[in-house]
């Protein structure tokens, strides 16, 4: 049976610093994840990454068990991935001015707005991925959703339905070979 993020939060209280490597080694990707999709720099990712287990290092006695370990950890990296961002120098648009006063690098910057063929496509995309998912049976749009919009584990997902962990994980991948095919 795996040992529980709260487990391993009490063990390494009281005592087990192996418990708390344990519990850095099994968040470090998604944390790492979820700050590089913030951040979109792989250099600051893994400082930020860093600083989020230092700050959670430190704050660990005050943690509160009754909150979610992922909840209280991602809000930790999410902070401290803000405070980065904010904290880098930008550059000043006027000193690329040349001697007439213009600025030529002003006149290069594309709009980053989306064009509107490709909002077309998407709109139409989510259409179709709307319509194939209305095309599954309740149980798998029901695992499915509770996985992807409400990030839930499998574990979460079964104890919330009722059912066993491995009727979650057959009903989810039947549920994405379905999709699969209907979008194909």
């Amino acid at each position: 049976m795996e040992i529980t993020d709260k487990q391993l939060i009490d063990d390494y209280l009281n005592g087990n610093d192996a418990a708390f490597a344990l519990l850095v080694q099994r968040q470090i990707n998604p944390v790492y994840n979820f700050v590089y999709r913030l951040v979109r720099n792989t250099q600051d990712a893994e400082d930020i990454t860093q600083e989020t287990f230092v700050k959670m290092w430190k704050n660990l006695k005050r943690y509160n068990q009754d909150q979610n370990f992922k909840t209280w950890l991602f809000t930790i990296a999410r902070n401290t991935a803000i405070d980065s961002l904010r904290k880098k120098k930008s550059f000043v648009f006027s000193d690329f001015e040349i001697a007439d006063g213009k600025n030529p690098f002003l006149d290069t910057l594309a709009d980053p707005a989306p064009l509107p063929d490709e909002l077309a496509a998407r709109a139409e995309r989510q259409t179709l991925f709307e319509s194939a998912l209305g095309k599954l049976s309740l149980a798998y749009q029901e695992v499915f959703t509770l996985r992807h919009e409400s990030d839930l584990t499998f574990d979460e997902i079964g104890a919330r339905l009722g059912k066993s962990i491995n009727t979650v994980k057959s009903q989810y991948r039947r549920a994405l070979l379905t999709l699969q095919k209907l979008l194909t």
